[in-house]
């Protein structure tokens, strides 16, 4: 949606009270949904975030379920989380599957190079979650990996693979799934997920992906992700922050590195708009390719010599 209706406006104003009215509106995502919706006069609440779905969509329906059932959750245990102003879930008040929630402090550009700092809280921010015990319920399902409504094995037998990818889709078939405790995931954390004030984490976005699931599905993303963002090495800067937060080390990290390396396709193309919208036009799909290539093939020796 690129353009808001009088309805959605109306939800919006009503949600916030006060007799406010929405005086600008700006689109976050290459200028369009989720929104930043101001408000005037400005009272209580004087800007919030709307994010907008089709109601007539079951897989719209269910991540929008997960993500106020996320957002419930993090608010609860005091996560770094926007806080839920109010949802229509399933489009009857607002004319869209509706989601309106605080604005949090911070950024989301993501830099050329990144400080240990940064990379060692990127790490903790995921510790922070694996604290939360959560057993697996409808809005928050059992999640075995990161973005699992996107069949990538489906989509790379469609579309081509490469021998190393299909190498590790067979070791990992060899190998059971690490058991466990559940515990609450965001479900997609990279750094175009996360808000920065300076080299501290803020906050957490988009938790519609989220459920309950072993916490290596969080920090084999947030590793798989430094490691494309900024080189091989950033991912073990993300381990330290995560075991220095946890207070332990971290198990099955070979594993869940190349579940994590595994949620992409042949041709890293597919992901260089939003990267590029994340301030980093410096990365196209060879490098990226070749970054992800170098990452799974070091999780793939460490699962052949029996590291965790």
């Amino acid at each position: 949606m690129r353009e808001l209706s009088e309805q959605v406006l109306r939800w919006a104003a009503g949600a916030v009270g006060g007799d406010v009215r929405v005086a600008a509106v700006t689109g976050l995502r290459q200028g369009a949904n989720p929104w930043l919706v101001e408000f005037e006069p400005a009272g209580r609440v004087e800007a919030a975030v709307l994010r907008l779905g089709d109601p007539a969509d079951p897989g719209h329906r269910q991540r929008f379920a997960t993500e106020v059932a996320a957002l419930r959750v993090a608010g609860d245990h005091r996560l770094p989380a926007a806080g839920l102003i109010a949802a229509d879930l399933d489009g009857a008040a607002a004319g869209a599957l509706a989601v309106l929630t605080t604005v949090l402090p911070g950024h989301s550009r993501i830099p050329p190079v990144a400080s240990t700092e940064r990379l060692r809280d990127m790490g903790a921010t995921a510790a922070a979650l694996q604290a939360v015990p959560l057993p697996p319920r409808a809005a928050l399902p059992l999640r075995s990996r990161s973005i699992s409504d996107v069949d990538f094995a489906a989509q790379r037998r469609e579309k081509g693979t490469t021998a190393l990818m299909t190498a590790a889709e067979e070791r990992l078939e060899r190998l059971p799934a690490p058991g466990g405790p559940t515990v609450f995931v965001h479900g997609d954390l990279w750094f175009g997920n996360t808000l920065w004030s300076g080299d501290r984490c803020t906050g957490l976005v988009d938790w519609d992906c989220a459920g309950a699931g072993s916490p290596g599905i969080d920090l084999g993303s947030a590793r798989f992700d430094a490691a494309l963002m900024f080189g091989l090495p950033a991912a073990e800067e993300v381990l330290a922050g995560w075991q220095r937060a946890a207070g332990r080390r971290a198990e099955q990290v070979a594993y869940w590195d190349v579940v994590a390396a595994l949620g992409t396709l042949a041709d890293m193309a597919f992901c260089v708009p939003a990267l590029h919208d994340q301030g980093r036009p410096d990365l196209d799909a060879d490098l990226l390719g070749q970054r992800r290539d170098a990452f799974l093939r070091t999780a793939l020796h460490r699962l052949d010599a029996g590291q965790a």
